[in-house]
């Protein structure tokens, strides 16, 4: 582990690209695939940036060829590497395509059980199976864009508004129950047995509050809380 101690991960595995051949980098992630050919081992390596191939040669070096024989789907490695060109084996459906990684010396992290169900976009479980597993429905790509865009549009929408002279507010989360449209969720209270909060189903009552308190330009991206038996 003295490697890991002594190196960092210098990019992610979406990051590397033709200009950068010629550089030694640090790379970090899951095993996305692993396969050999022509005695070498390719193992796709993914974060949540993207993938990057590594080829573990025996040629460079033993040790490192037979730490890949032992590569399974979700293992995480740490790899340091030299980036060489594809050649003409390009693969134009990753933006790393052009380029793979050269394994000069390789860690396992982690090991990975079988899993439960694979990680892919069009995963075959159910509900059930990928509520009970979030940490790997999680890991899947299109889950990663959906979360990766909510948070590009929650910092559009908070440099729209802050460009504009508007105050972001964080309203109380925990407070008394009021008419509102469908039924609270109550919160038993620790302090005051027999007593309830009630989770806010807007933040009407508090931005009333912060206008006239002199604050006439807010926003808040909130939780509404509504109980719609849904």
């Amino acid at each position: 582990m003295q490697f890991l101690r002594d190196l960092k991960r210098t990019h992610d595995c979406g990051a590397l690209r033709a200009d950068d051949v010629g550089a030694e980098v640090v790379l970090m992630g899951w095993v996305n695939a692993r396969r050999e050919h022509g005695g070498s081992v390719f193992v796709d390596l993914r974060d949540r940036m993207g993938v990057t191939q590594c080829r573990f040669d025996k040629a460079v070096d033993d040790a490192v060829h037979a730490l890949a024989a032992d590569l399974r789907n979700e293992f995480v490695v740490a790899v340091r590497g030299k980036v060489i060109s594809r050649g003409g084996n390009l693969n134009d459906k990753i933006p790393t395509g052009a380029i793979e990684v050269e394994v000069l010396q390789a860690e396992i992290l982690n090991r990975s059980k079988p899993l439960p169900f694979q990680i892919r976009e069009d995963v075959n479980a159910s509900e059930d199976m990928r509520l009970t597993y979030r940490f790997l429905d999680l890991r899947r790509p299109n889950l990663q864009r959906i979360l990766m865009t909510r948070s590009k549009v929650n910092y559009a929408v908070r440099n729209f508004f802050v460009e504009n002279g508007f105050v972001e507010f964080e309203t109380p989360i925990l407070t008394k129950a009021t008419p509102e449209g469908a039924r609270d969720y109550l919160v038993p209270s620790r302090v005051n047995p027999g007593r309830f909060y009630a989770l806010p189903q807007s933040p009407q009552i508090f931005k009333q509050l912060s206008m006239v308190a002199g604050y006439d330009r807010y926003f808040q991206i909130c939780r509404c809380f509504r109980d719609e038996d849904l």
